[in-house]
């Protein structure tokens, strides 16, 4: 007798349009897994099905897709390799049986926990290139009737094409997911942004992101907007062993808070009014890379709590979902705002603060590092020299002297566009002066009220020196000691006025040579 002589052709069509069907639909691995299981307790005729995986790590089985009376009951229940399906799995081969509860592999928490009985079933070995990844289980034969090997060789057929079906489905999600993380990285821009710095205070900075990178250690960012805490970022990346895997990027401050959750942690299909289909979010995106959460500050108090544990336990949830995913991603947060008074003010949890907090790096503003101003401005002079079709060689003296005496109240931000615009109604040669459109008048009166010193040029100079290095010099050392006797001598706060980072006052006091 042929392999195929046993089967009716009702169940002969129902094989074929089932193969149909399973080899054309690979977009949503779980609908096409619950498809399959379906079929198969409509070919032999039982009461309840479910799709076992194996779990790699131990041999352990976890349910995947459960149908019948107590499926969504099950699901949760893990299933010890010792059983009836870990026994199929072992051997790789198909078992029958008409008297389940008399098997010494049974494993009973299942029936224990779901009160659901099983008498009679049939467990299939699901493969992918040769190897048994899942078990295929089909239970309880309607009508209290025994399976049979007419039975078993029916559903042989079909757990092979679901094995080619399952692999065919995986390999589509992962190509689908690779794509959507792919098309993400190019809607939030081309690549990494250049890095431009010369002032000793930033190349101090670079110094600590070096070091930091080696980890994967949590950094916060900090510092005025528009001062490049993206670009640190991005080095911290860039310059660790995590450089070839994604760099995702979150701005917490740009997306409704019913919608940061799913756009964090993903969602199931049905998890929400919109949820169509199982969507990937932003932490799955970054598994093996970097994930910077941009305006952490903005993150709203109920998402902290999962945020929190993401980093502490590496796993979380997909919203609508029970089921756990594991990923191993470094977290690079950034904010403008003080993130010391929100957790005082109880607007931000303190233990997701230090959680967050364990590599500080406090970007200064523009202002601050003067040194920056004319390598930046540059750069952003070819950048835009090139996208406007004008030739400019440079800057005239008095427009690189305005650019000096502006105090850059929106950063590195500002600077470009004002080099944009410059370069839009300038002509070439050089950018000129009237060029930039920069209101030096109120940001000179803005710096005197701001800015004030109460010391005098004798203070400040050295008689027997009038060099403007040593001028500076002067100034600095007398400057630092007056805020230093303002905090008491506390260098943390003393770095937190003067808005650079600690490790620099550090190197400040060794160089000027000051003492407590």
């Amino acid at each position: 007798m042929n392999d195929i002589d046993f089967i009716t052709s009702d169940k002969l069509k129902a094989l074929i349009d089932i193969s149909a069907r399973i080899n054309s639909s690979y977009a949503d691995v779980d609908a096409l897994m619950v498809y399959i299981l379906e079929s198969a307790m409509q070919l032999v005729e039982c009461e309840s099905s479910s799709l076992l995986l194996v779990n790699d790590d131990d041999g352990s089985l976890s349910f995947a897709v459960a149908l019948g009376p107590k499926g969504e009951e099950a699901k949760n229940i893990p299933v010890d390799k010792k059983s009836i399906a870990g026994w199929v799995v072992e051997n790789n081969k198909p078992i029958l049986l008409n008297n389940v509860p008399d098997d010494p592999r049974f494993y009973t928490d299942v029936q224990i926990k779901t009160g659901y009985v099983s008498r009679t079933m049939i467990a299939l070995p699901m493969c992918v290139e040769n190897k048994c990844i899942g078990v295929i289980e089909l239970i309880n034969k309607s009508e209290n009737r025994k399976f049979d090997e007419n039975d078993l060789q029916l559903l042989q057929f079909l757990s092979i094409q679901a094995g080619i079906a399952y692999q065919n489905a995986t390999r589509f999600k992962t190509a689908k997911e690779k794509i959507q993380t792919l098309q993400y990285s190019i809607s939030q821009g081309e690549g990494y942004h250049s890095f431009i710095a010369k002032s000793p205070v930033i190349l101090d900075l670079l110094h600590i992101v070096e070091e930091a990178a080696k980890t994967t250690t949590s950094v916060l960012i900090t510092g005025e907007s528009g001062v490049g805490k993206e670009l640190f970022a991005e080095q911290l990346h860039i310059k660790s062993s995590r450089k070839d895997k994604p760099f995702v990027r979150v701005n917490c401050a740009a997306l409704a808070p019913s919608l940061l959750e799913s756009e964090l942690f993903g969602h199931v299909k049905g998890a929400f009014t919109d949820a169509s289909t199982n969507r990937k979010g932003r932490f799955e995106m970054a598994d093996g890379g970097t994930l910077f959460l941009d305006e952490i500050g903005e993150l709203p108090v109920e998402l902290q709590a999962k945020l929190l544990r993401v980093i502490q336990e590496k796993s979380f949830e997909r919203v609508g979902s029970s089921e756990t995913i594991n990923v191993d991603v470094r977290i690079v947060a950034a904010t403008n705002k003080d993130l010391e008074q929100m957790v005082k003010e109880g607007k931000f949890r303190n233990d997701l603060y230090y959680r967050l907090n364990v590599v500080p790096l406090r970007i200064p503003p523009l202002r601050n590092r003067k040194e920056d101003i004319e390598p930046l401005a540059m750069f952003f002079l070819n950048k835009f020299s090139s996208e406007t079709k004008k030739k400019f060689d440079s800057f005239a003296e008095e427009a690189l002297e305005a650019l000096y005496n502006y105090s850059w109240p929106g950063n590195i931000r500002e600077l470009e566009n004002t080099i944009e615009r410059a370069c839009v109604l300038g002509e070439p040669p050089f950018i000129k002066k009237s060029d930039l459109r920069l209101n030096l008048d109120e940001n000179y009166a803005e710096n005197e009220k701001n800015n004030r010193f109460s010391g005098t040029i004798s203070d400040i100079i050295d008689n027997n020196d009038l060099s403007l290095k040593t001028a500076v010099n002067t100034f600095k050392k007398e400057y630092v000691k007056k805020i230093l006797e303002m905090t008491n001598h506390h260098q943390t706060k003393a770095a937190r006025i003067l808005d650079i980072q600690r490790t620099y006052l550090a190197r400040l006091l060794n160089e000027l040579e000051i003492r407590e």
